[in-house]
């Protein structure tokens, strides 16, 4: 019989009692959170029930140089220990580091907070097929099964000896028998018989190494799943995976496919064929959050696990190079820390959330007209992955700047919708999407946010080069898209836009008030499917970005109807109204009129922008009004948006 380790919430979602008949996403087990310190306790609520469930917190000040801080609830809230030092667990004054794990995030003292660093810190929870915690006394024999609740074989197993100094022990499935790394080092993988000799779905075997077994010493493990499905609506998905590459040296390096897109990624050289520089060996720990842009252009940010520097610090290549695709990842740096050639990585990945659809359209989408005096500017109560900003007062584009094209370096990557212009750098510091409540901005009462959240069946976004007319383009919106937009990131090209109710052979212009074109070119007479959409016409080897719409229910309605010069309504199956309406004619010339509640749909005159147009806001007119179903379409409005047996298509958002 194995000895039994210690491992916590021992009924929750199948921890020692069966699976739990719930389905389980990821949003509900991992989050990648940041903050701004306040000198002072500082309670952190991203969604992770750690008091329950049980887990991890892993915390790390982006702006200084400072330790890492683990902090799991086998220890307890007053125990932390540090991924780049071998220090033993450390509980002097820990309250001031960390207070408490909560049912839906957690509290750090004012040593996690410092009013003049910005944090990343990371929730793990613990559920099976996803992550598991444990902990034991070590007897000094070899071999020791230590028992766990993965419900599946580990991917990943890290151990940390806690009473004592010591070298943290890595074991990953991708490097194979008896071979372990250190965290805090950037030692390659070595052959250590004596540390993780095997594991099953049930257990996990040491030797009698100091590192993980030492007579009367007290050991913590983390244990990661690789493809173990568990998660999804049919408990099939896989979140997390453990896997490997080879590096082969080019500008455009390797494609990791997953099957999803991810999140979070750690990777570390395995087997390197260099000498030196070993800082191209850090543990890098990257995730979208802090950024990981889509080439052409953007930064991303990278902290290693063994360091303790700030953020970037102690990185010799330049950190643009982890992409994240619809199915996985592609490494882009030439003979940098992730690619050299000839050169083994191993990587811990976890899946992009959300995965559930969402049913209230507030934790998708926010318009925002009012700031803060503080950073971030923008409140919106969720990340924003997309916005689009509008000067009402005239004389601007509305811009449009994205998660995935990047807008947390130096420079923003902005589009602008009335132009054909190709992308353009801002300063980040209107533009910064790194904030997990919100977006940095210009703060000005005469600006507007339209802030969107990408979540399935709602709006997801797809950043893709073309090689060649009629190639597919994997996408997760998990759902058929009835609305695109794209935009060549490159060169200046029109904004092509696609509707459901116009079909493959249609496309209209975004920057332009003309009607439909009709060009089977555009998406290869062919159209979208829940998983791919299909190019055509458009330029081989550019960048492009892609915006996708779908009708949700009591959320979004992509539609259309017909103009009858009276006072019509638009029902969208919502239950408050609309919040935000985008029309367009399209069998005869119009704008691109876009309202929204935070400038006004009431009863009176009703502010409307043009996407179209650098124009001002247009204040003294009533077309569009409220509707508890939708909205309303005046008797008064012009032919461009109600003209008698003229055709229209819609975006409304509740």
């Amino acid at each position: 019989m194995p000895l039994q380790a210690t491992s916590g919430a021992a009924s929750y979602d199948g921890f020692g009692g069966g699976a739990a008949a719930v389905p389980k996403y990821i949003e509900e087990y991992f989050s990648t959170f940041l903050y701004k310190g306040t000198d002072a306790t500082q309670t952190i609520t991203n969604g992770i029930d750690l008091s329950t469930k049980g887990g991890l917190v892993w915390i790390k000040d982006r702006t200084s140089a400072a330790n890492h801080y683990l902090f799991d609830t086998e220890r307890g809230a007053t125990s932390r220990i540090f991924s780049n030092l071998t220090n033993a667990a450390s509980t002097t004054s820990s309250t001031n580091y960390f207070q408490s794990f909560n049912n839906n995030g957690f509290t750090v003292g004012y040593a996690n907070s410092d009013a003049a660093s910005n944090y990343a810190s990371w929730s793990i929870a613990k559920a099976p097929k996803f992550f598991d915690v444990v902990t034991w006394t070590g007897d000094g024999t070899s071999p020791r099964a230590i028992s766990h609740n993965l419900g599946s074989a580990p991917g990943c197993v890290i151990v940390k000896q806690t009473n004592a100094v010591n070298d943290w022990c890595v074991w990953h499935t991708s490097t194979g028998t008896n071979k372990s790394a250190a965290l805090n080092t950037t030692a390659a993988f070595g052959t250590f018989a004596e540390r993780i000799k095997s594991v099953t779905s049930t257990t996990f075997s040491v030797g009698n190494s100091s590192t993980v077994n030492d007579s009367g010493a007290t050991y913590v493990a983390y244990l990661f799943a690789h493809d173990a499905g568990g998660f999804g609506l049919t408990g099939t998905d896989n979140v997390i995976s453990c896997g490997s590459y080879t590096g082969n040296g080019s500008a455009s390096g390797p494609t990791v496919t997953l099957g999803y897109e991810p999140q979070f990624v750690m990777i570390k050289a395995a087997v390197d064929v260099r000498t030196s520089p070993t800082d191209y060996n850090n543990w890098a720990m990257v995730d979208v959050m802090r950024g990981m842009p889509s080439p052409s252009t953007g930064t991303g940010y990278a902290l290693g696990a063994n360091l303790s520097t700030a953020e970037n610090g102690g990185f010799l290549a330049a950190n643009s190079t982890v992409v994240p695709t619809a199915t996985g990842f592609q490494i882009g740096a030439n003979e940098s820390m992730y690619n050299f050639n000839g050169a083994t990585y191993i990587y811990i990945a976890i899946r992009r959330g959300p995965m559930k659809v969402p049913t209230d359209a507030t934790k998708v989408f926010a318009p925002v007209t009012t700031f803060n005096a503080s950073a971030p500017y923008v409140t919106t109560g969720f990340p924003v992955d997309m916005a689009m900003r509008k000067w009402k007062a005239g004389s601007e584009s509305t811009r449009i700047v994205d998660r995935l094209r990047g807008t947390t370096s130096t420079t923003g990557n902005i589009l602008e919708t009335a132009s054909t212009a190709a992308e353009a750098s801002n300063s980040s510091s209107i533009w910064a999407l790194d904030y997990s409540t919100g977006m940095a901005a210009a703060t000005s009462t005469n600006t507007v946010y339209e802030c969107f959240k990408r979540a399935p069946s709602f709006f997801d976004e797809v950043c893709f080069s073309v090689p060649n007319a009629g190639d597919t383009v994997a996408h997760n919106l998990a759902s058929i898209p009835e609305l695109m937009i794209v935009k060549d990131r490159n060169a200046g090209s029109s904004w092509y836009f696609y509707h459901k109710d116009l079909g493959a052979t249609k496309y209209l212009k975004l920057q332009t008030t003309d009607s439909e074109f009709t060009n089977i070119g555009a998406w290869n007479n062919t159209a979208p499917t829940s998983t791919v959409f299909t190019v055509g016409g458009f330029n081989t080897f550019f960048n492009y970005v892609a915006y996708l719409f779908a009708t949700c229910a009591g959320v979004s309605k992509v539609g259309s109807y017909t103009g009858t010069a009276t006072t019509k309504q638009i029902d969208c199956g919502f239950t408050a109204g609309a919040r935000f309406v985008l029309i367009k004619r399209t069998d005869s010339t119009g704008d691109w009129y876009v309202w929204d509640t935070a400038r006004g749909i009431v009863s009176g005159n009703d502010s409307y922008l043009l996407l179209n147009s650098t124009a001002a806001e247009v204040t003294s007119t009533d077309y569009v009004d409220t509707y508890s179903a939708g909205f309303e379409i005046s008797s008064t409005a012009p032919a461009a948006i109600n003209a008698s047996g003229g055709t229209f298509i819609f975006l409304a958002i509740s």
